[in-house]
């Protein structure tokens, strides 16, 4: 029996032009200003220390670093240092009322769902736990954040790493046959199945023909007898 189920974010519960056309600018317009002005405060001279370390440019300058971050940004690199530096300021976002967290129509009756038949709910997604938190503290439908019990980044690993999900499941105390993992990427979906763990693709456009996953358009799609083994 399925006891847990891990979900991705983009693509998967909130719509990915989210992130794309309305996060990440909002981030890349007020990053330089924000690094310039917060570097010698916590937690951001100690995320900047990080980035010199992940960059191996022990004795980068501000300046340096700013520039990596816009090159990460170009590049979409999955840096942990800049997923937490995009946290801090998509917060001022949401508490401002700039943006609300997307949220697809069928995802918070089926979590609701899944949360009254005793699963436990987590999120697993390449955007910091500080982000994910933002996204559903301040989502479309208000704060839904009670309905997960936990929450993981890159700090566990990459996405498409098979010891990733090892590791969630070890985290979570619970083998990974007991365990649901659902995205939109087959690549993350391929490493949660090597790693035992049942696996279900969400199409939110084009049919993804490279996946030999289980495809549902929808949470709502996700029939009781596909949470069992």
């Amino acid at each position: 029996m399925i006891r847990a189920i891990v979900t991705d974010i983009e693509g998967t519960t909130s719509d990915i032009r989210f992130v794309h056309n309305v996060l990440f600018p909002y981030a890349r317009e007020r990053l330089a200003k924000f690094v310039n002005a917060e570097q010698y405060n916590e937690p951001v001279s100690t995320i900047l220390q990080n980035l010199r370390e992940e960059t191996g440019q022990a004795q980068a300058s501000t300046e340096a670093l700013i520039e990596v971050l816009f090159a990460f940004m170009d590049e979409d690199r999955k840096s942990t240092a800049l997923k937490a530096l995009q946290g801090i300021i998509w917060r001022d976002g949401y508490v401002n009322g700039d943006f609300t967290g997307h949220l697809y129509p069928d995802v918070l009756p089926q979590l609701e769902k899944w949360k009254a038949q005793g699963i436990d709910l987590y999120v697993y997604s390449s955007g910091s736990v500080a982000a994910q938190k933002l996204l559903f503290g301040y989502s479309d439908e208000g704060d839904i954040t009670h309905l997960f019990s936990g929450y993981f980044d890159t700090r566990v690993g990459a996405k498409r790493e098979v010891q990733s999900y090892q590791t969630i499941a070890a985290q979570i105390w619970l083998p990974p046959s007991a365990i649901l993992f659902l995205s939109d990427i087959h690549q993350e979906l391929d490493a949660a199945e090597q790693a035992g763990l049942h696996t279900l693709q969400l199409i939110r456009g084009e049919e993804d023909a490279a996946s030999h996953h289980h495809q549902v358009t929808s949470f709502c799609n996700i029939k009781p007898e596909q949470l069992y083994s």
